[in-house]
């Protein structure tokens, strides 16, 4: 095994400046012709490139060995190159995105996906993938709500935490794991307006509570690197913002791992306005801890002269090389510089048999049923069939961010259906098309006529799959184009109608959610998309998703989250028992949301017996037992994500309405009765005070299951 300290001491300061930078795969890739034009922006030499540690936006495990063969052959250390992907919800199989996947209440299925996506991507080279993407969300508009699990901290946590775990394993010497780059630090998510990039003004308190936790558990779970985010935090961009790199990150949490920036992050510092040239930005960057420069070349052309001028050390340069050549070590790199990937490999990894069955289970298991009057589950017996909308026969349904995943190798719905049925008479008609431009109404005609002849019309609707993800903000959140009015005309036409549903992100579906008499989500679920809605619409798979982010009844409710402060001037709640008292009505559509945090419907009837509480005062140090009966009055077996909440009532600064304290999925047989239990430490209630610091204060405390929208049974909790 080579020692990390030879090889520094043999470095200069050129290749240890190398190892603090990565590029773009293309610029290893092409002749020298033609990369003259890219090498040129970047204020590259063609010997500063052969110096480089890490590359991104490779293709697959030939591009891969290529690169890597040809680095080592230049390079006098032998020092491997560490190849970067954005691995999110699978590499080629692809499984829902994130914001489904958290929908799934289900970290072992989250473990699962990831573990295949790490299969496949090592196959192709990847060793490090810029994932987790923990940010906390509340405002729709935001295009990457779709990588996000939505608006709780606790299940950020868990899930982020999840895929840490599964990524790395037991250790990065096995080649099928791959180290993990939490982001994007901090609360990219509180986007002003949901607009991409955008500042974000928040106080330590809703920092420190809601939107900086995620991040931590991901640190504590043991991922090796992070990611600042592009925004400014309170004024300061996050690369460059020593609140967030040293104090909290550091000194607070005692964290120290390998930091890249986004990418261009550090050049930005000069359009934020806070660095007046590439030599400032670089100083601000690394000053703060960031040790790799995600293409820019502020490091690699100016950190020697910093170190020079006495601004910096050679030793802190050392220090930040020793972090990527430590990485490098623990992935087994200087053993095996290509990590055993190879095009056979890769071709034998992708899209297996399993891969398939596990990506078709997961899109099951997050789809969330939003309303169901009788028409879900189908028989089976339907002799005709109607499948309208432009979702219906599309191949466009991996969603963003699907890495190496096709449309082409994407099931439809028409696809799924025709599989499942095919015995049946299936009509698919377009109808309309699905974007913001497309007005044309012309093949609503078509579709009215094929809704009369149907005995059950299947409406797929949605967003483009490229209207969510990175930089893909929306002012509106109504179905794009004419959709709503062509379901107005096909449900007009055949009441027997049930919508699929298919978005990055909640959807206003106040109009829609009036005359639909079934809905279902399923965002995008990934490769084996038309055979889960299949498994769905047929009653072979029972719905048991709850939405981890609230679908707001008008745009104008944005942010909207159930978590929310309570105020001084409350609504009560309404006659249905709603427990959601936000402050005056907006005059046109009154405050609640369309659909909260929690909810998603089962063909199962869950029924919640009470809930009991070990006893009804404790101290710190102490635990309180809480359970609750959860009955299955139906003759389907089906899977119920039980949630336990939380309300502080007095406390020294305004707390939540509610608060989720705990969650457990389980499943249950037909008529089956399961005691669910939870345990309640002083820990759980803390939250952070005006003295800056995590508390718990004595006092009442109101313990509830059942949704978010609406609590059913509530015990009174007394902390000492």
């Amino acid at each position: 095994m080579r020692n990390i300290e030879d090889i520094l001491k043999d470095m200069t300061m050129e290749e240890k400046l190398g190892q603090l930078a990565q590029y773009n795969a293309n610029l290893f890739l092409n002749s020298d012709a033609d990369i003259t034009g890219p090498l040129t922006e970047l204020g590259l030499t063609t010997e500063e490139l052969k110096n480089v540690g890490s590359v991104l936006n490779f293709r697959n495990a030939r591009e891969v060995c290529t690169i890597q063969k040809q680095h080592l052959e230049a390079d006098r250390h032998k020092i491997p190159m560490l190849f970067m992907m954005d691995v999110i919800h699978g590499y080629r199989t692809i499984y829902p995105i994130p914001l489904g996947l958290g929908c799934s209440f289900d970290t072992e299925l989250v473990e699962a996906c990831t573990r295949m996506a790490s299969r496949e991507a090592t196959a192709a080279g990847v060793q490090v993938t810029f994932t987790p993407m923990v940010d906390y969300v509340r405002d729709a508009r935001w295009g990457r709500v779709m990588e996000t699990c939505g608006e709780d901290t606790l299940v950020n946590s868990r899930m982020g935490a999840a895929q840490v775990r599964a990524f790395q394993g037991e250790s990065l010497k096995d080649k099928s794991t791959m180290a993990t780059c939490v982001k994007h630090y901090a609360a990219y998510g509180g986007a002003e307006a949901g607009r991409d990039y955008n500042q974000v003004e928040l106080s330590e308190h809703s920092l420190r509570e809601f939107y900086l936790p995620a991040y931590k558990a991901c640190l504590d779970a043991g991922a090796e690197m992070l990611m600042p985010a592009f925004n400014t935090l309170n004024g300061v961009p996050c690369v460059a913002n020593p609140w967030l790199m040293q104090t909290v990150l550091r000194e607070d949490w005692g964290h120290d791992p390998l930091v890249i920036s986004d990418y261009n992050a550090i050049g930005e510092l000069r359009k934020h306005g806070v660095a007046e040239n590439m030599k400032q930005a670089a100083k601000l960057a690394f000053e703060n801890g960031c040790h790799i420069e995600m293409c820019s070349s502020g490091y690699i052309k100016y950190l020697k002269e910093l170190v020079q001028e006495g601004v910096f050390t050679e030793e802190q340069v050392d220090d930040a090389c020793r972090k990527v050549l430590q990485l490098k070590e623990k992935l087994g790199l200087f053993e095996d510089p290509y990590r055993g990937c190879s095009p056979e490999g890769e071709a034998k990894a992708m899209l297996t048999p399993e891969n398939r069955a596990l990506a078709r289970k997961a899109a099951r298991e997050c789809a969330v049923l939003l309303k169901n009057e009788g028409v879900l589950p189908l028989s089976g017996q339907e002799k005709k069939i109607a499948l309208i909308g432009p979702m219906a026969s599309t191949n466009a349904l991996k969603g963003f961010w699907a890495c190496q995943g096709r449309d082409e190798e994407t099931v439809s719905v028409e696809e799924g259906m025709r599989n499942a049925l095919p015995e049946a008479r299936i009509v698919a008609v377009r109808g309309c098309g699905n974007t913001c431009q497309d007005l044309d109404m012309s093949g609503f005609a078509e579709a009215v006529e094929a809704a009369k002849e149907a005995d059950v019309v299947i409406l797929c609707l949605g967003e483009p799959q490229d209207y969510s993800g990175e930089g893909n903000s929306r002012a509106e959140l109504e179905l794009p184009g004419v959709q709503t009015e062509l379901a107005e005309a096909v449900i007009g036409a055949n009441p027997n109608t049930a919508v699929v549903l298919f978005s990055g992100r909640p959807l206003v579906l106040t109009r829609l959610e009036k005359m639909a008499k079934a809905m279902l989500t399923m965002w995008f679920p990934g490769t084996e998309a038309g055979n889960a809605v299949a498994d769905l619409l047929l009653g072979k798979a029972n719905p048991c998703g709850k939405l981890t982010m609230t679908f707001p009844a008008a745009v104008g409710q944005c942010p909207i989250y159930y978590n929310h402060p309570r105020t001084g001037r409350p609504k009560p709640a309404n006659k249905d028992g709603v427990h959601m008292p936000y402050t005056s009505n907006y005059i046109e559509c009154g405050n609640l949301p369309l659909y909260s945090f929690g909810h998603g419907l089962s063909y199962s009837k869950f029924v919640y017996e009470g809930l009991t509480l070990s006893a009804d005062s404790f101290t710190a140090g102490e635990k309180v037992t809480a359970t609750v009966t959860l009955r299955n009055e139906s003759d389907r077996s089906g899977k119920e994500t039980v949630m336990l909440y939380m309300q502080d009532v007095v406390a020294s600064n305004t707390r939540p309405v509610q608060q989720l304290l705990d969650y457990v999925k389980v499943e249950l047989a037909p008529r089956e009765c399961r005691e669910v239990t939870f345990t309640i430490t002083e820990e759980q209630l803390r939250f952070w005070n005006n003295a800056h610091r995590f508390v718990s204060e004595p006092g009442l405390f109101r313990i509830s299951t059942g949704y978010a929208d609406h609590l059913l049974h509530t015990k009174e909790l007394t902390l000492k």
